[in-house]
């Protein structure tokens, strides 16, 4: 693999910038867009509908996600309702379950029999894709989002999950997995080797790009160079000291 665009899985941007999401609609293998509340935050988002439908002129034509925040099930659906008016484009990002343990399962079957284009997200077990899998069933084209990333990040490697969860969703054709909250720019390659429909990615990681494919000589050569640069910037010295003789 020497280049993105050989890619069979599709990237998809991760964040809440405007200006940054509108550079990479001009890229043509970011195939859509994601972002949740945290990312808008961070951001300073402060008027959620008016950033969304701003950034639906920009991107009309791409998958780009939204996610409810709502906590209760009846609210949740009726922001997922309203949130999925916005544009054609629009999937609606529902919680696998709220902050008291109680799944959305029954709020995903509702929306997806609706016409509704899902995102179940925060999703990290597989019982947890086999319901959703099953709630989905012969919806609206929807995707389920396993946070690899965050899997990872308790020790365990994701990509046996993602294979199985990969095989759970297999007879759902409208179903798509979502490799999200990935950590490096391996991980795109690793989805892509399994044959994971999507995966989100972050500004930082995206930034990593250029180096596909790069000439592992010549990119041991830049960081010897990076390395002697920072200390001739730095002004770092060593005096000379006497020479010590050893006796045996």
């Amino acid at each position: 693999m020497t280049s993105v665009r050989e890619l069979k899985v599709q990237v998809f941007a991760d964040g809440a910038d405007k200006a940054s999401m509108i550079e990479l609609y001009r890229e043509p293998y970011i195939k859509g867009f994601t972002t949740n509340p945290t990312l808008m935050r961070k951001a300073g988002i402060t008027d959620y509908e008016r950033f969304a439908l701003d950034i639906l002129q920009h991107i009309p034509d791409r998958p780009i996600s939204f996610e409810v925040f709502a906590d209760d099930e009846i609210e949740m659906e009726r922001q997922a309702r309203k949130i999925a008016h916005w544009a054609a484009n629009v999937y609606v990002k529902i919680p696998v379950a709220n902050t008291r343990r109680q799944p959305m399962y029954a709020l995903i079957r509702r929306l997806s029999a609706d016409g509704i284009q899902v995102n179940a997200t925060a999703v990290l077990a597989l019982d947890q894709v086999e319901h959703i899998a099953q709630a989905l069933k012969g919806g609206a084209p929807s995707y389920i989002s396993v946070f690899a990333g965050r899997v990872a990040d308790t020790g365990r490697d994701p990509v046996p999950l993602m294979k199985s969860a990969l095989t759970l969703m297999a007879p759902e054709p409208n179903c798509q997995l979502v490799w999200a909250s990935p950590r490096e720019l391996l991980n795109i390659f690793q989805a892509d080797e399994i044959g994971c429909h999507i995966i989100t990615v972050t500004s930082d990681v995206l930034k990593k790009i250029s180096l596909v494919g790069k000439d592992l000589h010549e990119f041991s050569l830049e960081t010897v160079r990076m390395f002697h640069d920072d200390a001739a910037r730095s002004g770092y010295t060593l005096e000379a000291t006497p020479a010590v003789v050893y006796s045996l």
